[in-house]
């Protein structure tokens, strides 16, 4: 599964470095129960290219964002927030950056595609058609 995992063929992906701290971190802390998340997102923050607030791109999804994007498999179109464990309820529609697709949606922009696994190790591919980040106010996770 490491070719899964491995850059070559995925889009550039632009991260927080101080949110990417917080998300490694909480990868490692989780290697051992789910260690399949937690090898895609570190592998991910790996090769990211980093930013500070200032520098990040708008359209790049952060914790906070809300997403809407599709399942190409499924020609599926979804609409989620991404999250922190404690923060997740999918019937809310805020997914977990712990699952197979907050991890495959972390870093990337509108207009990008990923093939990720899913929880089954099944490739799918997602495209991403929007990002909205928080609301004036409303403070991201950190």
């Amino acid at each position: 599964m490491d070719n899964l995992f491995a850059g070559a063929g995925r889009p550039a992906i632009h991260l927080l470095a101080s949110e990417s701290d917080m998300i490694g971190n909480l990868a490692l802390q989780v290697e051992h129960r789910q260690p399949v998340v937690a090898a895609m997102l570190l592998a991910e923050i790996d090769r990211a290219e980093l930013h500070s607030d200032a520098t990040l791109p708008d359209d790049v999804i952060t914790l906070g964002s809300e997403v809407d994007f599709v399942d190409q498999k499924s020609n599926r179109l979804r609409t989620v927030k991404l999250v922190l464990p404690a923060d997740a309820n999918i019937g809310l529609g805020q997914i977990s950056i712990l699952t197979p697709v907050g991890a495959a949606l972390y870093g990337l922009a509108a207009g990008q595609t990923i093939d990720w696994p899913d929880l089954e190790g099944r490739e799918r591919q997602i495209r991403i058609l929007a990002v909205r980040q928080p609301q004036a106010g409303e403070v991201r996770p950190s």
